[in-house]
Formats: structure tokens, sequence, C-alpha cells
């Protein structure tokens, strides 16, 4: 029997606020255990939550982005179940009316596209942290988090392999932090992903049981949990057994799914509205105006690469993998001019050592790489000198005219000398000499790379190349 997969993703991403959601404090990471805290967030009696703005703004964002249906009024409602790291009880979200329904986002796998839906994206607080003991049977409690804005993203149920899941989940991670309203950090926490996965035979209409999974905060993760997932529950179904419908947890080191809980449904949570909350009621000039603010986002920008820079599709995709490296690649552009040269160095060099999301801490801002991208154009160093050039700027952070002149690295281009080395290399390869002459052209590869060797890389490689061809056929 053949089988259909079916996934959907329950995406929480945090927002980028220096506050919670409904009280003042900090959500910076990292702080000591339980400092970030206030009776609003940890919900001691008589105190009343304050809807942070910015929150409203970051939805908004991010439904114009998915092209979703911004619900002029949307409410917030409790969603009751005890967890230790849950103050109050309870978790303000929404329910019935998120702020944002009907989304999509186009995705691209094996060259195929395809339309995911997006159910809903609503604003809620996040939970606290547990910190368990390794050494005791012990979980201490870490209320710092309680009350972080959230963004809560629920696809419709499209996903069809686990691959589709993880191109999902890359491009909305590109989309938020595109956004600048999350930081997209998945080892932190901050932006995270449940999986409901299920199997039904083909061409069956109806659902199969689904399970949940957690406990997976990198793209990796994510696709070896449902491709696991996926072979288990083909396992049962051929085996004549059912699945349960549960709460699974991955674990990376055993390459397994381990039962959490039961799955719960949504009238566990016994939602209802939150009296102290009125509802919130989107002014449209207020919409417009962050329509117009909204960056040019990954695909569009993308395309504009392959339109307007005659870059490659691969190219493009890698240059626009985050908002900070497309525009330190722009920039780059912008100031050198040659885009092809800009890409491909950039390509293979700076990303090297800096991906896409840390380019921002690299050393070399764009108008030192445009410098020494301009070297290389005027003939002064060699493109195997820049690359000496460009590791130096990465530990000192030199400018690289500075560096050239330092270490005596300027490209050796007068013919007198060259010829002079060209003719002392001929001489002493008789044997390569008659092989050239034979008709293998290879050979002159070896002569070149003998004379850069000589010069320790510094003579101008296309002048070497012109000047043996013009011996050795002289």
């Amino acid at each position: 029997m053949e089988f259909e997969t079916v996934i959907g993703l329950e995406i929480h991403a945090q927002m980028k606020t220096r506050s919670k959601i409904f009280c003042g404090c900090s959500t910076e990471f990292g702080a000591p255990p339980n400092t970030h805290t206030c009776p609003v967030c940890l919900g001691m009696p008589g105190s009343l939550p304050v809807l942070n703005r910015k929150v409203v703004e970051s939805a908004i964002k991010l439904g114009l982005a998915t092209e979703a249906t911004l619900n002029r009024e949307n409410r917030f409602a409790r969603k009751n179940y005890f967890y230790p790291d849950l103050p109050k009880g309870y978790q303000i979200s929404q329910f019935d009316l998120p702020i944002c329904e009907h989304g999509r986002i186009d995705i691209e796998v094996d060259g195929q596209r395809k339309t995911i839906g997006i159910t809903r994206i609503h604003m809620e607080e996040d939970a606290g942290k547990l910190v368990h003991d390794e050494r005791e049977p012990v979980s201490y409690v870490d209320l710092n988090r309680t009350g972080t804005p959230l963004l809560e993203i629920v696809s419709e149920p499209d996903l069809r392999s686990p691959g589709e899941a993880v191109a999902y989940l890359k491009k909305l991670h590109g989309i938020v932090r595109y956004l600048d309203i999350c930081d997209g950090n998945m080892q932190e926490g901050s932006f995270r992903c449940d999986a409901n996965i299920s199997l039904r035979p083909v061409g069956q209409r109806e659902f199969g049981i689904r399970t949940e999974l957690k406990n997976m905060n990198s793209f990796r993760n994510v696709q070896q949990a449902l491709e696991y997932e996926v072979r288990r529950q083909r396992d049962l179904l051929l085996e004549g057994e059912q699945v349960v419908q549960q709460t699974l947890l991955w674990n990376p080191d055993t390459g397994h799914t381990e039962p959490m809980r039961g799955k719960e449904e949504a009238h566990d949570y016994r939602y209802f509205p939150d009296p102290d909350l009125i509802a919130v009621v989107l002014d449209e000039i207020w919409i417009a105006r962050i329509r117009e603010q909204l960056p040019e986002l990954p695909d569009k920008r993308r395309l504009r690469f392959v339109r307007d820079f005659e870059l490659s599709d691969y190219d493009a995709d890698l240059l626009t993998a985050s908002r900070e490296l497309a525009d330190y690649f722009e920039e780059t552009y912008r100031l050198y001019g040659n885009v092809k040269k800009a890409a491909n160095f950039i390509g293979t060099e700076v990303l090297r050592d800096y991906g896409p999301e840390r380019i921002d801490q690299c050393p070399v801002r764009p108008r030192q790489l445009a410098a020494l991208l301009g070297l290389i154009e005027d003939g002064k160093i060699s493109g195997k000198i820049a690359k000496t050039v460009f590791a130096e700027m990465l530990i000192s952070g030199a400018d690289p005219e500075r560096i050239v002149e330092d270490k005596g690295l300027v490209q050796m281009s007068d013919e007198g000398e060259l010829v002079a080395l060209v003719r002392e290399i001929i001489a002493a390869h008789p044997q390569q000499v008659q092989q050239f002459r034979e008709g293998k052209a290879k050979v002159l590869g070896f002569f070149v790379g003998q004379l850069m060797k000589k010069t320790k890389g510094q003579a101008n490689p296309q002048m070497v190349n012109d000047l043996f061809q013009q011996e050795l056929n002289g």
C-alpha cells in the first residue's frame, strides 16, 4: 500500500522588541534566571496587561508580507493549561479572532513551485522555561521568557514531504528576518516550530491520525524528525496497527521520537475572551503606513538580481539568503561596479568564513571589499594575491591598499622583467618545450606555474600567459 504524507507546521517567532508583550520587562536573552520579571508577567493578583504596540505592527508586517487577510478587529483569549513554567495558569493568545488569516507562501522543491496556505497568524505570549539538572532528578523554573511576544504562524496541511516542510520553514525564516521582526535564532528558541504529521492511503480524502513533533531547533532536526516519523507511522500502518494521537519529542542523540503527552484539542484549553484586554482595532492609515515601510522581500529581490544583474539562479539564491548579505553585496557592487566579480568573490571568499546570517560580523566592510576588487581590476594585484590580502584584512581590519604596500604585494607587470623570466624558464625545460611544440597545449600551464612559483604569485597571470605563448610559438 502506498501512503501520502500530510504535514502542517506551527511556527513560533519571537518578536524583536525591547520589552515583553504585556509589560515593560526586558526581553534580552541570557540574563540571570528570574531577573526579567514583574507582577504582570508573573500573573500576580491585581496586575493588568498593557499591549505592546510594536507587536501589533510586527504582526501587520508579516500579514502583509504573506498576503494574508488582516482582521480589522481582533481579540485576545485565555488559553488555559497548567505547566510549571506558566505562572498564571493560562496563556494570553488569540483564538476565534486572530489578527491575520488566509495567507500564502510559495516554495520551490526539486524545481517544482508550490503554494502553501497559511491558516492564521496570531499574537501571544511565550511561556517560561524549565532547566533540567543533569545530575539530579530536579528541574528549575526560569520565568525570564514568560511574556516574550510571539507570533504563531499556522500552515494549512498542504505540505507533502519533509523536504517541502523544511523549504517552507526556511522561506518563512527568511521573511521574518527581512522584515526585521525576529532574529531567527533557532538555537536560542526565538524561531521554533512544531510539526503535525499523519499518513493516509493514496487517494483517501480523510486525514490520518496525526502526531505532533516538538523540540526541533534546527532545519536539520526538522528534516530528520519528520523523516523518522514518516517511517515509524508507515511501519505501524503496514502492520495493521493504529497510530496513537500524541505529542512527541525529537531526540537528536538517538535519532528517535519519544512520547511526551497525549495530543490536546482546542476544547482542552477552554478558550474564552480575555476580560482584561479590549479588542485590537487596526486603522487603515496605520496599515497603509506600515505597507509603505515594507522592505523588498526575498523572492522579489532574488528575481531583481536575476533580471537586472544577470546573475544565475544559484548566485541570486545565495546572495539573497539574508537581508544583510543582499545589502552587503549591493553596496559592494555600487562602489566597485563589476557585478559578476563582486558576486563571485563574496560567494567564494567572504561566505567561507561568514555565512549569510553572520555577514554583519565580517570586519571587511563593503567599502574595503570594493577597494580590494578595484586593485585586481587595475592590475595592481592578482586574484591569488587578493585572497592573501583578504585573509589579512579579516585579521587586522586594515584597508587593502595599506596591506599591499606594507607587505610588498604589488603585482609584477613590467614586461621586460617578465620576458627575462619567461626565457629563463623556457631554457631550463627543453623537454616541456618539445612537448608543447608537438601539440600538447596543456604544458603551457606547467610553464605559467613555474613562473608564478618563482615570483611567489606576484606576476600578472594574463601577461605571463601571453608572453609564454609568444615565446614558445616564436
